[in-house]
């Protein structure tokens, strides 16, 4: 229950920042560790692109405050790559966040990117053409 509820707050707050994103399409992604993990991340975007879920829990040092700092990377690039929007509310939060900590148990041997990309589709909507 408590990594739900995490994973709920986390996506809320990764949801503004990736609405703000993806206002502007022409910025770069910028990735904010969680407060919890102070050491510099050791992967690189196409490791966690095509790892598995158990690859990437390895890749954090199997911490949850990592981890998330790699499903909010790939949340964002998921978003980008679809021109979606994500709400900005702790609903949405929680159903993205239930969605992936599911399919992550469910399977260990499925890419994360799969999963992540799956949630964002399902909450996301289209950004707004200019």
């Amino acid at each position: 229950m408590r990594m739900m509820n995490r994973f709920a707050i986390c996506f809320a707050l990764a949801a503004a920042t990736l609405t703000a994103i993806a206002q502007q399409p022409a910025s770069p992604v910028t990735v904010t560790p969680s407060a919890d993990s102070a050491a510099p991340h050791n992967w690189t975007v196409q490791q966690i692109l095509t790892c598995t879920v158990s690859d990437c829990w390895q890749l954090a040092g199997k911490n949850e405050a990592t981890f998330f700092d790699i499903i909010q990377q790939l949340s964002e690039i998921s978003a980008q790559q679809r021109g979606l929007t994500l709400p900005d509310s702790a609903e949405a939060g929680k159903r993205t966040g239930e969605y992936i900590k599911a399919k992550a148990h469910t399977d260990h041997g499925q890419l994360l990117y799969a999963i992540v990309d799956a949630a964002i589709r399902k909450v996301g909507t289209k950004a707004p053409t200019n």
